[in-house]
């Protein structure tokens, strides 16, 4: 009995989805698409050359959406190919001109443009599929509870192959709903999978194209990593420095004074003695602190899920942890997803405005994810400048992505993927 409650509540859950992919493919890519042909054939009179990034912006904006639902909704990942836009373009209209140049250049614009249309006929027919299989067996119950003498008078109803006249006949139509429906349990997750998919194989670069393009990615980010690195080794050598090497050279300076104290004021002695102690406490902490920033030791012992919980107890809102691995990733890629998600809780914690954050760490088909939400007002972002963007690139490292659902009013949710193995 839960089993068919949970597979009736994820077909119905699929159907939403399904009403918002349709509706979103109807109005948003028809639009866009029709937008995008007016403005770039109004290139050749100047007009375009203005109106043009803008609305390939928002192109791009709306195909990243749907990158974004499907990997949250049906795990497939569509690889984000746009080339980056040059940090020294030139402003006024010769800039204009060249920003509207390199996209008309980036073949991602016109397999954006392909998937509009593709996405506004054949993706939303797909779309509205895996919305009918729930809703459609409704009106055969509807039916056959009575609605079928409404057409009595005026000749059959035919619903699906059914001509529908009378209770027999309505009966028959109900049966039919049920059997469509019990299709639309088991299918229309998979239905819905072919809708991304297929957008998927409009969106992706070829097989060239997604090498060239992880190759500069990976270099790009092993630039960053050693810089990272070479930024993380120097706040060490500040903290170790201005930290727990000043106390212990403060506890030195005591025990020179106590040694030449404790015979003729030994209650001075017993006091500085209290300060060294107190001094060398303190020194141990920041001592365990550091060595906990650079790799916690139950990490190393436990794994990432008990590393998480531990972060988990230590913060000041209720946290919820989910943990399914069936074993531990590489050191290297274990410590990445710990610090994701202690930066992401971080900024969850100063910036969100939350009372409640949840974290869920799962593995399958050769990819570790953590998806880390919150209850507060949203509008996170991955921009230049942020958090989030510079935890992006040290992901690159690995080969690794990072998506950020975070509408106006929340709720957010920042998901991390890295691709490895589990011993």
């Amino acid at each position: 009995m839960n089993r068919t409650k949970k597979a009736v509540a994820e077909a119905a859950t699929t159907a939403g989805r399904g009403l918002v992919l349709g509706v979103t493919a109807v109005a948003g890519s028809v639009v866009l698409f029709v937008l995008s042909v007016l403005s770039i054939t109004f290139v050749i009179l100047g007009i375009g050359v203005f109106t043009t990034p803008h609305v390939l912006r928002a192109v791009r904006a709306h195909a990243n959406r749907r990158r974004l639902l499907a990997a949250t909704w049906s795990d497939v990942r569509i690889p984000v190919p746009y080339r980056p836009m040059p940090a020294d373009l030139r402003t006024g209209v010769t800039g204009q001109v060249e920003r509207t140049t390199l996209m008309l250049k980036d073949p991602a614009t016109w397999r954006d443009l392909a998937w509009l249309l593709v996405d506004m006929t054949a993706g939303a027919v797909v779309a509205f599929v895996s919305l009918g299989l729930f809703v459609y067996p409704v009106e055969g119950l509807v039916l056959a509870a009575g609605l079928w003498r409404v057409f009595e008078e005026g000749g059959s109803y035919w619903y699906g192959f059914v001509p529908v006249h009378s209770q027999l006949t309505g009966l028959l139509a109900a049966l039919l709903g049920a059997a469509i429906a019990a299709v639309g349990v088991r299918y229309a997750k998979d239905v819905q999978r072919g809708h991304f998919l297929l957008a998927k194989s409009l969106l992706a670069p070829s097989q060239d194209q997604e090498l060239a393009r992880r190759v500069a990615h990976l270099t790009e980010t092993r630039h960053d990593a050693v810089d990272t690195s070479a930024a993380e080794l120097r706040r060490i050598e500040r903290d170790l420095h201005d930290g727990a090497q000043a106390r212990l050279v403060a506890m030195g300076m005591d025990l020179g004074t106590i040694e030449a104290l404790i015979e003729k004021n030994p209650a001075k002695a017993k006091e500085l003695i209290a300060h060294a102690r107190k001094s060398s406490a303190e020194a141990l902490t920041e001592l365990r602190d550091l060595v906990r920033g650079i790799h916690p030791p139950v990490l190393a012992e436990r794994g990432l899920g008990d590393a998480v919980k531990a972060l988990a107890l230590r913060l000041p809102v209720e946290t919820d942890v989910t943990v399914d691995l069936p074993g531990r990733a590489e050191a290297p890629v274990e410590s990445a997803a710990y610090f994701a998600v202690s930066e992401i809780l971080t900024n969850a914690i100063k910036h969100a405005n939350a009372d409640r954050v949840w974290v869920d760490i799962t593995y399958a088909e050769s990819m570790l994810r953590v998806s880390v939400g919150d209850n507060g007002v949203g509008g996170a972002t991955i921009g230049s400048g942020t958090g989030l963007s510079g935890l992006e690139r040290r992901l690159g490292t690995f080969d690794g992505i990072l998506a950020v659902s975070s509408p106006a009013g929340g709720p957010t949710m920042v998901t991390v993927e890295i691709p490895c193995e589990l011993s």
